[in-house]
């Protein structure tokens, strides 16, 4: 499987300005991939502002991610502000090519930012079977959280989308190689660059690990598209030799 990772700037809550600058990104690619993935809350920028900038299932962005999907014949993720049922969401979309979609609220919301007193939390893991991989999507602080992460699906990808600002850039790159190690799978993190409304410096850092901890994508801190491959059969033969998942332990997650 192929995957570009958009590491970008992002315009302070205007969504319109944001979908006409990643897609003229996604327009640039020029090679066929399989899967392109977009910062979180890519519309907006990380806002605790959300009855300002909030949309809908069948909100102009939503319809936006469907319609290149479909035009463009590749799935499309990336997270963004969802209001339903009177409560807001940090909601990752998956959306096929097909324009079906799956998504994914955030369960850890960053208390740091007060993210928690404005967001309603997610309640389940969503594990996405596209192409014949099993895909794990998740959002930024969910990283820090490695019981919530754990590979007890057997899933092939995890997927990390963020606004993790530069101050905290050393724990973002030892987390990604430590949750590609321990669930012995492919890690992705993709990340904005840019100073968002705050004045917090993001310097990027997306990345791709695969599933012994090596870069396929060192850490970037310039905008940009950056490709990769993936090989699943490669990593199934490291799992194989290694049967480490095997020995993994039983639990519970409470709330789920």
């Amino acid at each position: 499987m192929k995957i570009a990772l958009i590491q970008s700037v992002l315009h302070w809550e205007n969504p319109e300005r944001n979908r006409n600058h990643f897609e003229q990104k996604i327009n640039e690619i020029n090679e066929v991939v399989d899967l392109v993935v977009l910062p979180e809350m890519f519309s907006t920028g990380f806002t605790m502002n959300p009855s300002q900038v909030a949309e809908t299932m069948r909100g102009e962005t939503v319809l936006w991610m469907i319609s290149l999907a479909k035009a463009k014949k590749i799935a499309i993720t990336g997270s963004l502000v969802i209001e339903e049922d009177g409560k807001f969401y940090n909601r990752l979309l998956f959306v096929f090519p097909s324009g079906e979609l799956q998504h994914y609220d955030k369960r850890h919301l960053f208390t740091l930012a007060g993210e928690d007193k404005v967001y309603t939390k997610g309640t389940r893991k969503l594990i996405v079977d596209y192409l014949g991989w099993k895909i794990c999507p998740l959002i930024c602080y969910d990283l820090r959280f490695p019981v919530f992460s754990r590979n007890t699906e057997t899933y092939d990808l995890v997927l990390y989308v963020a606004n993790w600002p530069k101050i905290r850039t050393n724990a973002w790159d030892t987390l990604l190689k430590a949750r590609a190690i321990e669930n012995v799978c492919y890690s992705i993190g993709v990340n904005r660059v840019g100073l968002d409304y705050h004045q917090f410096e993001h310097i990027g850092h997306s990345q791709a690990i695969d599933f012994l901890g090596e870069y396929l994508i060192k850490p970037q801190e310039t905008e940009g598209v950056f490709i990769v491959e993936l090989d699943k059969e490669k990593m199934y033969e490291t799992r194989k030799k290694l049967d480490f998942l095997n020995d993994k332990d039983d639990f519970i997650i409470e709330g789920l």
